[in-house]
């Protein structure tokens, strides 16, 4: 009876052990996927003083950003496919010391063009680290689970979004641009050190490329793809001139502006476990419905959006909104391709980068063209071919493999 009690408590403490090891795997994953989008948009908040360190104009030095998410855009559905056969341990440390050198480089870059390849290069490995990171967080917990987990690891993608453009811009002023990049570095650095702790992650079930390039003869792959495209581009045409319309409709000053960006970020943190349990305990009515709570959060920006107070309640629950809608769109494309994960998560960020441009292009036409009132009508605009793509893959259904409701 003694030896029955203990084989018991051996394997409930075994299974406990299990679990903290697992989730203590995906802190450290997430560390990784915090420290490459430092690097990514931490630049945004020191593109004035490159600017003037290189004596080129803010256009010039905005290719820093759009040609390091062009680049994602690209290798986005190759390079995941191609490291998919190599242990994942290894891949995610290649791509870290890939970032840090980049960091390195930057820091003494003598042009402008040398620190526009030292940002380049390392964003085409961009997609390859956190597809690893989105499919190795899913296959940690049962597959019910698997939403949860993917959204600790979209913490990292929010922190780092939220606050590398801050903390750079701050650093900057204080001392230099050189000590930003610094920054970028050791943040990196750490989360390759990180990564050293994790276990070995060899492939179980190397798939042939052929077999996961299958994923795009299904239609509902295409329909998914097509929906997180304009799911991204109303989120990110709108969110991307979150400044430019608090100063023209809101008319708040610039000190104003950053706590509500930071009430923004701080509620887009939040919303990646909001997004974990919705898509947890009721994916289908989460996905169907997310165009129409973000559609109510948008007209609440026209019906208030020249009220400082009502605009600050505004911006937490549209930061939400943004987190819960990054979790859904992972989870559309992931449901399309679920016998190839790392393909999968590469297609999702490249049809999200796609979707970013579309948007932010679309955005900056209608506020050039026809006020910045006009910017949210493009995201009502993309908002309902989102809707309409979602739909037609609800008809069609999802291929069999992807544990969920019907969806």
């Amino acid at each position: 009876m003694f030896i029955c009690w203990i084989t018991v408590w051996l394997l409930k403490e075994g299974d406990k052990l299990m679990a903290r090891k697992k989730q203590l795997v995906l802190m450290l994953l997430t560390i990784g996927v915090f420290g490459i989008l430092n690097t990514e948009m931490g630049i945004v908040g020191i593109l004035p003083s490159i600017a003037d360190h290189f004596h080129v104009s803010i256009a010039k030095a905005g290719l820093l950003v759009s040609l390091f998410a062009l680049a994602v855009a690209i290798s986005g559905p190759i390079l995941p496919l191609l490291f998919s056969g190599f242990n994942r341990k290894k891949v995610l440390l290649l791509v870290l010391g890939v970032f840090v050198l980049g960091n390195i480089v930057s820091i003494f870059a003598s042009s402008f063009a040398v620190l526009l390849l030292a940002r380049v290069i390392p964003a085409f490995l961009h997609p390859v680290y956190v597809s690893i990171a989105l499919t190795a967080a899913a296959a940690s917990v049962p597959k019910e689970e698997a939403p949860k987990a993917i959204s600790i690891v979209f913490m990292g993608v929010t922190g780092g979004m939220v606050l590398g453009s801050p903390i750079s811009s701050y650093i900057a002023s204080s001392a230099s641009i050189e000590m930003a990049m610094l920054y970028f570095t050791i943040v990196n650095v750490i989360a390759f050190i990180a990564i050293l702790f994790v276990p070995s992650m060899p492939v179980e079930e190397k798939l042939s490329y052929g077999s996961q390039l299958n994923a795009l003869k299904r239609s509902f792959t295409w329909l998914s793809i097509a929906a997180v495209i304009f799911i991204n581009a109303a989120m990110y045409g709108v969110s991307s001139y979150l400044a430019v319309y608090l100063a023209a409709i809101t008319h708040i000053p610039g000190k104003t502006i950053s706590f509500m960006l930071f009430v923004f970020g701080g509620a887009s943190i939040m919303g990646n476990i909001l997004a974990g349990r919705l898509l947890t305990k009721s994916t289908a009515k989460s996905v169907v419905s997310f165009p129409f709570v973000l559609a109510a959060v948008y007209l609440l920006f026209i019906m208030m959006g020249r009220l400082a107070v009502p605009m600050a309640l505004i911006m937490f629950v549209f930061g939400i909104a943004v987190a819960v809608g990054n979790n859904i769109s992972q989870y559309c494309i992931a449901s399309a391709a679920p016998e190839a994960p790392e393909f999968s998560n590469g297609l999702f960020l490249a049809s999200g980068n796609i979707g970013v441009t579309i948007g932010t292009t679309a955005g900056g036409w209608l506020i050039t063209g026809m006020g910045t009132p006009y910017v949210i009508a493009g995201g009502f605009l993309f908002l309902s071919l989102s809707l309409i793509f979602i739909l037609l893959r609800n008809r069609i259904g999802q291929p069999a493999g992807f544990q969920s409701d019907r969806l």
